[in-house]
């Protein structure tokens, strides 16, 4: 971001007891994400320059851009932009950066999504989802089970 006073900002960090190669993975594997992402889940080749769709149950893509920096496993960082609803569309890519470091027994997992303007609704909307599938990621790492159904 270049002027703090013209974008928006959302940062969410959480402790997992996992390691960073098991975070990575439910990070970028379809098939953990699904568990939970409410249904939901990834396609990318995870590189850098490769092509990433966020999908919803029935196939349409609700989320896609572009990795822009991928390093297994600390650190991610995916050009973004909403495809499904106009006015999010509307207010261009976004950024979600992805950091993991290892913590003693557990791994401190950042995840920063940005937007060069403000105000956002873009933003407004990843502050309200991240919170939930990153409780269900950290539940499901921990005891297998996600806290969230819906």
């Amino acid at each position: 971001m270049t002027d703090a006073a013209q974008s928006s900002e959302f940062v969410y960090v959480t402790f997992i007891r996992t390691t960073p190669e098991r975070l990575w993975s439910a990070l970028t594997d379809p098939e953990q994400m699904k568990k939970y992402w409410f249904g939901m889940h990834c396609e990318s080749g995870w590189t850098a320059g490769s092509p990433w769709r966020l999908l919803f149950t029935d196939g349409r893509v609700a989320d896609a851009g572009e990795i822009l920096e991928s390093d297994p496993p600390r650190r991610l960082a995916i050009q973004w932009r909403n495809e499904f609803k106009p006015e999010l569309k509307a207010e261009g890519q976004a950024l979600c950066v992805m950091e993991l470091e290892p913590a003693d027994e557990a791994v401190k997992l950042t995840v920063s999504h940005s937007i060069d303007r403000r105000p956002s609704m873009f933003i407004k909307a990843v502050s309200g989802g991240w919170p939930k599938i990153l409780s269900n990621l950290k539940s499901l790492l921990e005891t297998g089970e996600v806290v969230l159904t819906g």
